[in-house]
């Protein structure tokens, strides 16, 4: 069973940045990362395969989030950029397309 970390989460401005990083207990192949505002249901923001070859990106997310990943280090990342209040939620990474055990998740809060 692989083990999800989420980190890099919290308070950012409209407009601002801010850096996800997902570290894995053992290697993955396709990710992807997922968030869940409340009282909504966790959707699939953005994925990746392997080789980093192939993403999706969420319409809503196309053009100001970039994944990536660093595979020696078992590490997924996400960088966001020119954030919007409705980002705000909690972010998940996880293994596609069977998730696994989800982890803690982290913060992103974004304010106008």
């Amino acid at each position: 069973q692989v083990h999800l970390v989420e980190s890099g989460g919290g308070l950012a401005q409209a407009g601002g940045s801010l850096r996800l990083s997902c570290a894995a207990s053992n290697d993955v192949y396709a990710m992807g990362w997922f968030r869940q505002a409340p009282g909504k249901e966790r959707e699939l923001v953005v994925a990746i395969d392997y080789n980093g070859d192939n993403t999706y990106y969420a319409y809503s997310v196309k053009g100001r989030f970039t994944i990536s990943r660093n595979n020696a280090i078992r590490t997924v990342y996400l960088q966001m950029n020119s954030l919007k209040p409705e980002d705000t939620a909690v972010y998940y990474c996880n293994r596609l397309p069977f998730p696994t055990r989800w982890g803690q998740g982290t913060q992103v809060t974004v304010s106008s």
